[in-house]
C-alpha cells in the first residue's frame, strides 16, 4: 500500500513544479533533502519515475498519479473547513435530569438565537458518568450534582449549593423537620417518604443525615422527577424530600420544612476537560448567568 504522507509530498511537488517551490508552499515545515527521499521512497514503491528534476516535467506515470491523487488533496482544505464549522455549531451536553427538564431548554433556546445551525446531542448523566463521557471526548460539557471530587483532568466550577428540605402539605401539624426526624430516631410513625431513586445524589445525602442521627426512613414512593415529588405531596400521600432551588416558587399548597445542620447541600457544579470550543463556552457563560441569577433569587 503507497505511504499517504509520500502522496501528499508528491502532490505539492507536481502542483509547484518541483521540490524547492513545493517545499516553501506546504503548511508545515519540512526540509528539501526529506521531501527528496520520500519522494524516491514512493517511486520505488510504485516501479516508476514520477517526474524529470531538471528542467521538472511529469513522467506519464506522474500524469496518472497526480490526476488520480489531486482531487482527493486539492479539496482537502475546503473539507476541512467544512467541518471546522460544523463543530462550531456543536454541542455535547450532559446533565442531570432535574437540570435538563428545569433548565436546559430555556439555556438552549437562548444559545440558537446566536447559533441557529446549532448541532445538539443531549445525555442525562450523573456524576460518574458524566466523566466517563468528558474523558472519553464524547461530550463537551456536563452540568449535574457532584458528591465527589472531579476526576482528574477534568475543571469544574461549582454553580450552586442547595439545601434539602421536606415538603408537606399546608395542613400538615409539621411545622419544623426536626420533629419529624425525632420521630424518625425514635421509632415513631412517620408517615410514607416520597424520594428520589436511592442512586440520586439528593436521596443519598438525606439516608447519610439520617444515619448521623440513629434515624431510619426509607422512602415508600420513589418517584423519578422533583416535580413528581412534589405532585405526590400535594395530593396527601406522604412528606416530599426536596430542595430548596433559589427563586422556585413553591407549588401551591405545599410548604417546605429546611432539614439544615447534618445534611450537607447538593452541589451542582459544570463539568469540562481541556479548553472549551466558542460554542460550549458560551453555553457555560449562559449557565454561569442562569446560576448567579437563581442565587439572587431571581
Amino acid at each position: 500500500m503507497l505511504n499517504v504522507h509520500h502522496l501528499e509530498l508528491f502532490y505539492y511537488v507536481a502542483r509547484h513544479g518541483g521540490i524547492s517551490p513545493a517545499v516553501r508552499a506546504m503548511p508545515y515545515g519540512i526540509q528539501q533533502p526529506a521531501v527528496s527521499g520520500q519522494i524516491l521512497k514512493l517511486e520505488e514503491s510504485i516501479g516508476a519515475r514520477l517526474f524529470h528534476r531538471r528542467p521538472f516535467a511529469l513522467t506519464p506515470a506522474g500524469e496518472r498519479l497526480f490526476a488520480f491523487i489531486s482531487p482527493f488533496f486539492g479539496n482537502l482544505a475546503d473539507v476541512s473547513g467544512e467541518l471546522r464549522g460544523q463543530a462550531a455549531q456543536r454541542l455535547r451536553l450532559a446533565a442531570s435530569a432535574a437540570v435538563l427538564d428545569d433548565h436546559v431548554p430555556g439555556l438552549l433556546r437562548e444559545l440558537r438565537a446566536g447559533a441557529p445551525r446549532l448541532s445538539l446531542t443531549l445525555r442525562e448523566a450523573n456524576q460518574a458518568a458524566a466523566e466517563n463521557l468528558l474523558l472519553r471526548g464524547e461530550i463537551d460539557l456536563a452540568v449535574t450534582e457532584i458528591d465527589a471530587v472531579p476526576a482528574g483532568g477534568l475543571q469544574s466550577l461549582v454553580l450552586a449549593r442547595l439545601p434539602l428540605v421536606l415538603w408537606v402539605c399546608e395542613e400538615s401539624p409539621h411545622r419544623q423537620a426536626r420533629a419529624l426526624l425525632a420521630a424518625s430516631a425514635e421509632g415513631k410513625e412517620t408517615g410514607p417518604l416520597i424520594a428520589l431513586p436511592p442512586h440520586e445524589t439528593l436521596t443519598r445525602r438525606f439516608q447519610d443525615g439520617l444515619r448521623r442521627l440513629g434515624a431510619t426512613w426509607e422512602a415508600a414512593l420513589e418517584v423519578p422527577s422533583l416535580d413528581l415529588v412534589d405532585t405526590y405531596v400535594a395530593e396527601g400521600f406522604g412528606t416530599g424530600l426536596g430542595l430548596a432551588v433559589p427563586g422556585r416558587t413553591p407549588r401551591a399548597g405545599l410548604r417546605a420544612l429546611p432539614l439544615g445542620a447534618g445534611f450537607p447541600p447538593v452541589v451542582v457544579a459544570a463539568l469540562w476537560a481541556g479548553r472549551l470550543a466558542p460554542l460550549p463556552a458560551a453555553f457555560l457563560d449562559l449557565v454561569k448567568a442562569r446560576a448567579a441569577l437563581l442565587r439572587q433569587g431571581g
